[in-house]
């Protein structure tokens, strides 16, 4: 392996599908792997919004495919897979990042629909996206997986019980694929904290400039690029079943 960390992190060649990629901490990554090489799948609920962002993938002189799909939706989900494979024949990178938080007022106020949704979107679709990508990456060149959860997982609080719980199990999922698709599939789990991405325009002013965290404040969106790009690549090539903390130090 080269020592150039040019190399470590080139991505040229690969491609890589990202959910909820259209906007947040997704189209970081999306602009990222871009730049490092890839060819990208750029997938959210909102199909004009995903032909934006590939249009910028494809001003950075890489190829892209913009798809809609709600992942908590299987059917939704069948369909992108094979329209990823279809367009592109392979996928090298698979990034479960799409979720959703939205606070309940107590666990018995919590109705069915929001449980089933928010459960759907971060832990069902990936379970059944990764499944999906990541027996075709053992049939074919290996590839890499890269679950996006959340530091709710690990400090649950009453008012996101159902999300902390939801990131649990994508946590847990981490563990699981990494041993059901190992040794050809890494897969690994990046646990993000605070992020000012569109969600953090509803917060206090107070959270927007401050965290509980070693570092005292919540992250850039562009912050978490170096890690994402440290665990798609081939810098992190003995790196698998890891849960990578980027949230600033949170107590």
């Amino acid at each position: 392996m080269s020592t150039k960390p040019s190399d470590l992190f080139d991505l040229s060649g690969r491609i890589a599908l990202v959910t909820g990629g259209s906007r947040g901490l997704g189209y970081e990554m999306v602009r990222a792997f871009a730049a490092a090489g890839a060819d990208v799948v750029v997938t959210s609920r909102k199909l004009e919004a995903c032909q934006k962002v590939a249009a910028e993938v494809e001003s950075l002189g890489r190829r892209a495919l913009a798809h809609a799909c709600h992942v908590a939706h299987w059917d939704e989900i069948d369909a992108l897979v094979e329209a990823a494979y279809d367009h592109f024949g392979r996928i090298d990178i698979l990034v479960n990042n799409a979720g959703m938080s939205p606070l309940s007022p107590s666990s018995a106020e919590t109705s069915e629909a929001l449980f089933d949704k928010i459960v759907g979107v971060n832990f069902k679709g990936p379970f059944r996206l990764g499944a999906l990508v990541g027996r075709r990456m053992v049939a074919g060149e290996g590839g890499v997986i890269l679950n996006v959860s959340s530091s709710g997982a690990l400090r649950p609080d009453p008012l996101f019980a159902t999300y902390a719980g939801a990131k649990a199990a994508l946590n847990a999922l981490t563990t699981a694929f990494a041993h059901e698709f190992g040794p050809k599939v890494r897969v690994n789990t990046i646990s993000a904290g605070p992020f000012l991405t569109d969600i953090s325009k509803a917060w206090p002013e107070e959270m927007r400039e401050h965290a509980n965290s070693a570092l005292g404040r919540p992250g850039r969106p562009e912050e978490i690029v170096t890690t994402a790009l440290y665990l798609a690549s081939e810098a992190s090539g003995f790196v698998t079943d890891a849960l990578v903390r980027v949230d600033g130090g949170l107590r």
